[in-house]
């Protein structure tokens, strides 16, 4: 079996990669991402292709990924940028042009599997006190740029679906996704250059915001990559299939968590922070990111645990807090996108790009 796992360098990716050579390690992988590793574990798991779904056009680009999809019996698409949110065209040109262009290569390589990697951001706003299943409305949150990349990329699939009836699709919507040896990657796309990251600490976060409808589902990255693997490997698993972690983490959760005490606070006044501090290129997280976590619904996962036998190995609080030290100490993981910050000048560097119209956040 050959299996083609596009962005496999980044924070799930990489965490695919292991799990399917660890569960079915006569599977072959083939792994594509815009700068593989070239040492270490991870390099030696995969036959890796440099591709930058954003580069060229889309007449060129195609015939390249069809030949790489060429006798894959799965392709599982990951690839996504979450940055720069000053320039949303970057965005599109990887997130919406560059999943178009994985579909029609799979299309093309007549590839009869196909696994994508959606969002809970694809919901239309929901419920907090209860849980949604898989037919929810995906009219995602309008105020974020990450929602509305993951709507378009459901409607993509939509068509995909209609027009290949052949080709068993699987849409994973996970909740927030972390795991330790991504926190440098994420503290440099969500915090940037300026908050310092030792000072990220449990100990010195005395008070959580005790936002109106504040409750996240948080799912460890190792988690999210075993649904991943299992739908691939699964052949009767098709359609849509909510991922998250265990507890919910409402505001309660997360003050417990980190020692902290609630507080009340303003929706409008923590908007209005978020959006000046990112108009003046202060940090690097739009309002829209607030207006996600506010609005999304809570996602049942019963579906998954039937059809997949999946379940979260790791507590949602427990791969918070392995997120929180790994940005304090600054960890990183076994790929260039994931790579650990070396030092205040290199996270200076580094998260400013986060801050720049043309660059930041590729997987």
């Amino acid at each position: 079996m050959r299996i083609v796992v596009v962005g496999a360098s980044g924070n799930v990716g990489s965490q695919v990669l292991e799990f399917l050579a660890g569960d079915a390690p006569d599977v072959e992988l083939v792994g594509v991402a815009r700068r593989p590793p070239t040492q270490g574990d991870l390099a030696d798991l995969a036959e890796w292709h440099a591709v930058d779904l954003a580069d060229g056009d889309h007449a060129a680009a195609v015939p390249a990924l069809t030949a790489l999809f060429d006798g894959a019996d799965a392709v599982i698409h990951l690839a996504w940028l979450i940055q720069p949110s000053h320039s949303p065209r970057t965005m599109e040109a990887t997130n919406v042009d560059g999943s178009r262009r994985v579909l029609d290569a799979v299309r093309a390589a007549g590839v009869p599997a196909l696994v994508v990697a959606s969002s809970v951001g694809a919901y239309s706003s929901g419920p907090k006190d209860r849980r949604v299943e898989e037919d929810w409305p995906t009219g995602g949150i309008p105020t974020s740029i990450y929602s509305r990349h993951k709507v378009r990329l459901e409607q993509l699939l939509d068509a995909f679906e209609s027009d290949v009836p052949g080709t068993r699709v699987v849409r994973i919507r996970p909740g927030v996704v972390v795991q330790g040896r991504a926190a440098s990657e994420q503290a440099r796309y969500f915090l940037g250059p300026f908050v310092p990251m030792p000072l990220i600490r449990r100990s010195l976060i005395p008070i959580v915001p005790a936002l109106p409808r504040l409750a996240l589902q948080v799912v460890h990255a190792s988690d999210v990559a075993a649904a991943f693997g299992k739908a691939a490997l699964n052949g009767a698993a098709r359609g849509a299939y909510n991922v998250a972690g265990e507890p919910v983490l409402d505001v309660q959760q997360i003050a417990n968590a980190l020692r902290a005490r609630p507080v009340p606070f303003s929706t409008t006044i923590a908007r209005g922070i978020v959006d000046l501090t990112w108009r003046l290129r202060l940090q690097p997280t739009d309002v829209g990111w607030l207006d996600l976590a506010l609005g999304v619904p809570l996602m049942s996962t019963e579906k998954a645990r039937r059809d997949l036998d999946w379940r979260p190995k790791v507590d949602a609080r427990d791969a918070v807090l392995e997120a929180i030290e790994g940005i304090r100490t600054g960890q990183g993981g076994p790929s260039p996108v994931l790579r650990a910050v070396r030092g205040p000048l290199d996270q200076l560097v580094s998260g400013a790009r986060s801050l720049l119209p043309r660059s930041g956040g590729r997987i």
